[in-house]
C-alpha cells in the first residue's frame, strides 16, 4: 500500500510514533509495511539527492538517508497529501540534517592528525620546561668554573658558530692552539658537569 494512501486510511496523532511499536520493541505488521513501502519508493533517490550534499562521503550519506526515513515514520503527518509530494518533505528533512551535522564539525575543534600529535609530544610541557631551566642553570655555572681562555674557545666554537680556522682568526691564536684548547675545553667542562650530576 503506498505511504499516500495509507494515510488517508489511518488517524494519527503528532506522537504516533509510541504508539505504533508493539509491547516489545517490535513493529507492527502494518508500521513494517509502510517503512518497506517509504524506503523502496524514496530510499534511492534519496540516497544521490544526499550524496550530493555530503560531497560524495558515502558513509554520512547513507547515516542521512536512514535517520530521514526514521523522522518519516515519526511523524507521519509530513505526508498528508494537502501538504505537497512526500519526497520534498523527506529531502528537506535531509538536507536539514546535512547542515545540522556540518555546523556541529564547524563548532568542534578540529582534530589532531598524526603530525600534531608528534608536535605536542615534541614540545616540552611545563614539567619539561623547568627541568630545562634548572639544567640551563647548572650548565652555565659549570661553564663559569672554566677557565677563560676555555670559555673563549667554547664561545667563540659552539655558542656562536664559528669554525676552528675562525674562532683562531678571530682571537689571535694559532689554529693548533684553538683546537687543543677546545679538546681541553670540553673535557673540563665534561668533568663540572658530572660533579653537578648532568650526564654529557
Amino acid at each position: 500500500m503506498p505511504w499516500s494512501s495509507r494515510k488517508r486510511d489511518q488517524k494519527t496523532d503528532p506522537d504516533d510514533s509510541v504508539h505504533r511499536v508493539s509491547g516489545k520493541g517490535t513493529l507492527s505488521t502494518a508500521d513494517e509495511e509502510l517503512l518497506r513501502t517509504l524506503y523502496a519508493e524514496h530510499a534511492a533517490p534519496l540516497f544521490h539527492y544526499v550524496l550530493r550534499l555530503t560531497s560524495g562521503d558515502w558513509q554520512w550519506a547513507e547515516d542521512v538517508v536512514q535517520e530521514t526515513l526514521l523522522r518519516a515514520w515519526q511523524h507521519p503527518a509530513a505526508f498528508d497529501p494537502a501538504r505537497g509530494p512526500a519526497r520534498a518533505w523527506l529531502c528537506t528533512v535531509a538536507r536539514h540534517l546535512v547542515i545540522d551535522a556540518h555546523r556541529a564539525r564547524q563548532a568542534r575543534p578540529a582534530e589532531a592528525g598524526g603530525e600534531a600529535l608528534e608536535r605536542a609530544a615534541e614540545q616540552a610541557p611545563g614539567e619539561d620546561e623547568i627541568e630545562q631551566a634548572l639544567q640551563s642553570w647548572a650548565v652555565a655555572d659549570a661553564i663559569r668554573t672554566l677557565s677563560p681562555d676555555h670559555r673563549a674557545i667554547l664561545l667563540e666554537t659552539y655558542y656562536r658558530g664559528r669554525t676552528m680556522a675562525e674562532a683562531a682568526r678571530v682571537l689571535g691564536i694559532p689554529l693548533g692552539t684553538v683546537k687543543s684548547r677546545t679538546y681541553y675545553a670540553l673535557h673540563a667542562l665534561r668533568l663540572a658537569l658530572l660533579e653537578r650530576g648532568i650526564e654529557p
